[in-house]
């Protein structure tokens, strides 16, 4: 697909190849009692694996707890990347792999975020039928009342591309990967529509506004001093 084009050489790649399919956790918080579980895998770019932190941050909020052990989870998620044939592949032999956590445990809940969430929404819900939730990267705020639909017995979907949305007000809840790296959006979507692109799918390019990064630059310095 895109990786042939002959017009991405010599343009650095911004695929994260040591973190691909890497598990978001949050080591220092042991889940409440009562607390569901939730599983999310993140491929692509650096805008997912900030955007799965925003997605931690929201279900934490509605008294969900990340886990590594998928087997355990009551909700099991993937932030996706279409740039290239191969993530879209490695995203459908997961979303297999899932389909048979779901058959031993009647009632876990598999959804699809990001970039292949958007642009195969139709094809994941009704024709392989392999997810109960489908989101978009501009509609992560309503995964609490998708799951809500999903617990109804309907399937939870919303891929609507938002002029406005940046996710300023949310504190990300950040990978405890190594302690010194982390993730500060400034701006999302892109105005440029590059063929071999598909980030124009994240809508109009948007500025995160600059108190908002620096709220966020404070937390994290915060959170430093704190471990120190």
């Amino acid at each position: 697909m895109y990786d042939n084009n002959p017009t991405l050489e010599g343009i650095d790649k911004h695929i994260l190849t040591n973190r691909q399919g890497e598990v978001l956790f949050w080591e220092k918080e042991e889940p409440t009692k009562g607390s569901k579980l939730f599983y999310i895998e993140s491929y692509g770019c650096q805008m997912n694996f900030s955007d799965s932190e925003i997605v931690a941050s929201i279900l934490s909020e509605v008294g969900y707890a990340p886990t590594r052990n998928v087997e355990e989870s009551d909700l099991i998620l993937i932030n996706t990347c279409s740039i290239r044939e191969k993530a879209e592949e490695t995203v459908r032999r997961r979303l297999r792999d899932f389909d048979l956590i779901k058959r031993h445990r009647p009632g876990t809940m598999v959804g699809v975020l990001g970039c292949m969430a958007e642009r195969l929404k139709s094809k994941f819900l009704e024709e392989e039928k392999l997810v109960d939730i489908v989101v978009g990267p501009d509609a992560y705020r309503d995964l609490p009342n998708l799951i809500a639909t999903v617990e109804d017995g309907e399937k939870g979907i919303n891929v609507f591309l938002s002029r406005e949305e940046t996710y300023a007000d949310i504190s990300p809840l950040r990978l405890d990967s190594n302690g010194v790296t982390a993730f500060i959006s400034i701006m999302r979507g892109c105005d440029n529509m590059c063929s071999f692109c598909v980030v124009p799918s994240r809508a109009d390019e948007n500025a995160v506004e600059m108190r908002s990064a620096f709220w966020q630059k404070q937390k994290i310095y915060l959170q430093m001093d704190i471990e120190k």
